[in-house]
């Protein structure tokens, strides 16, 4: 499998795939910048590199044994199935950081069999891009983007052992250096900037995080693994009324399919299925608040961020911190 990005999907050259909010953090009134990261508003990726999914990968090896026989013995009918319902972004991750997504999705993955140090991103199948390539380029972005700030959530790690972590860790310290904000209190954006500091980055591996004062720990994600909004939404008003954590967390408003929704629309996908319930979703993300009181949001990610106005909606909920 190849360090080669593959070209996005259908959602290129949508009104959000614009640099209309690429600065968005630095624009936000004086008043918020002394708030801290988890009372903030901020759109993320769900899945954030599925862009790039390899039509030619073998089906991971976290899914069930019945799906990996089938893709070995019926690649050409079982891979574009689940590729139509794997695939949960359509912008690459410069567009995506572009529009102003500030929670990235970082599913990570040694493939069986493949070169030791190649890590490639997976959800259900593996990505032509590798890790350590997509994490320079998002560097790279950020040199360009001095007052932007970005949580980078690794997780996942299919097939990781504690040398490929130790590997792993020792790109990420490379690649952002001075970027990177030791974990502690979440910080506000006058602190970062101060420090130069651009990058919290959450590892879903706790003895990593142990050794390392760089890493922060599991950023929690609400995930409703509903294919219906209406109960999705509800799951989500559940959560709220529990009370929100303590630091950094997402709310996830990305629909999940399941098999009989799969056989009673073969014709669907996971665009479709996420175009279906964006109106009233965007709906639910309009009537939030940020802010530390029990009910209110913070990250909020989404599928195909580019098919609608998401994230400007989301990054538009801080405006209600101006009120008071």
């Amino acid at each position: 499998m190849g360090g080669q990005v593959s070209s996005p999907g259908s959602f290129r050259g949508l009104p959000c795939a614009s640099k209309a909010n690429a600065d968005w953090m630095s624009a936000l009134s004086s008043r918020l910048w002394d708030v801290p990261l988890h009372q903030l508003s901020i759109p993320g990726s769900h899945d954030t590199m599925t862009y790039c999914l390899n039509k030619k990968s073998p089906i991971s090896s976290k899914e069930p044994r019945l799906l990996q026989l089938l893709g070995k013995a019926l690649p050409c009918v079982t891979l574009p199935v689940v590729l139509r319902w794997s695939t949960t972004q359509g912008l690459s991750v410069a567009e995506q950081v572009d529009a102003g997504v500030r929670y990235l999705d970082l599913r990570i993955a040694h493939v069986e069999g493949g070169p030791e140090r190649n890590l490639h991103f997976v959800h259900m199948v593996y990505t032509t891009a590798l890790v350590e390539d997509t994490l320079t380029e998002i560097s790279e972005w950020l040199e360009g983007h001095p007052r932007e700030v970005v949580v980078l959530a690794c997780r996942n790690f299919e097939g990781m052992t504690e040398d490929l972590h130790e590997y792993l860790v020792g790109c990420i310290k490379n690649i952002f250096g001075d970027k990177l904000c030791p974990r502690g209190e979440v910080p506000t954006l006058r602190q970062l900037w101060s420090r130069g500091q651009q990058v919290i980055l959450s590892y879903e591996d706790e003895a990593s995080v142990s050794r390392h004062a760089e890493l922060w720990p599991t950023i929690p994600y609400w995930w409703g693994n509903q294919v219906k909004p209406r109960d999705l939404i509800h799951y989500l008003e559940h959560m709220k009324s529990c009370g929100r954590p303590g630091g950094l967390f997402v709310a996830g408003i990305n629909l999940t399919e399941n098999l009989e929704f799969i056989l009673v629309h073969p014709a669907w996908s996971l665009e479709k299925l996420t175009r279906w319930g964006l109106p009233h979703l965007c709906a639910w993300v309009r009537a939030q608040c940020p802010g530390s009181a029990a009910g209110c949001t913070n990250n909020i990610a989404g599928d195909f961020i580019g098919a609608s106005g998401f994230v400007s909606d989301v990054i538009g909920l801080n405006r209600k911190l101006l009120r008071g």
